[in-house]
């Protein structure tokens, strides 16, 4: 990806996220972009357009700044930097093709798009992905754990949502690193359940 493209990306995204702490701070977007160049590079992407989707990707999740109808933090920022209506265009497709929420087991309609989808998704995997949920859970008052419910509390997040992921991916090297990731939160929920009825 173009060097200047990416700082300023970095310094806009830093900017929109350094009061985060929800889970979807600055790190969680650097670490979809690494994970996407890296699927990019293995599925013979547009590493341009995975770039740029991957660093907004979270530019206007509603989660995080409410109502943000047509990605108006994303499509000001690629204005802001000569970014070719097309291109602009393609790339809001692309962040509107990612999230769990809205999109839940759909496939995006470009390669480029299946990359940042299994980035993003990987990144609610695995040991991040156990931290994650607890720190987005606290941030909006959840409960760790409610046995007497299935919905509301963190540990529920897991069954809602995190261990349906491994099946989602799209690419092959993204099913690679899911179905260890995967592996890992299951030994993690065995040991919760064991640790939360006092048997260890």
């Amino acid at each position: 990806m173009n060097p200047a493209l990416y700082e300023a990306a970095l310094e806009r995204i830093s900017g929109l996220f350094s009061e985060d702490a929800t889970g979807h701070d600055v790190h969680h977007t650097l670490r979809v972009y690494r994970m996407a160049m890296r699927l990019a590079e293995a599925e013979g992407a547009d590493r341009e357009l995975v770039g740029l989707a991957a660093l907004l990707h979270d530019a206007d999740d509603p989660k995080l700044f409410g109502n943000s109808e047509g990605l108006p933090n994303a499509r000001a920022f690629m204005d802001e930097q000569g970014i070719q209506p097309a291109q602009a265009e393609t790339v809001c497709t692309m962040i509107g093709e990612v999230s769990f929420s809205k999109n839940g087991s759909k496939q995006p309609s470009t390669i480029e798009g299946m990359v940042v989808q299994d980035a993003d998704r990987l990144d609610a995997l695995g040991a991040i992905g156990i931290a994650r949920t607890f720190a987005y859970g606290g941030s909006r008052g959840r409960a760790i754990h409610d046995p007497d419910k299935d919905t509301g509390a963190s540990i529920a997040h897991f069954h809602e949502k995190l261990l349906k992921l491994k099946a989602l991916m799209n690419t092959e090297e993204a099913k690679r690193i899911a179905e260890a990731r995967h592996r890992y939160m299951e030994a993690f929920l065995e040991e919760f359940h064991e640790e939360w009825n006092g048997h260890r």
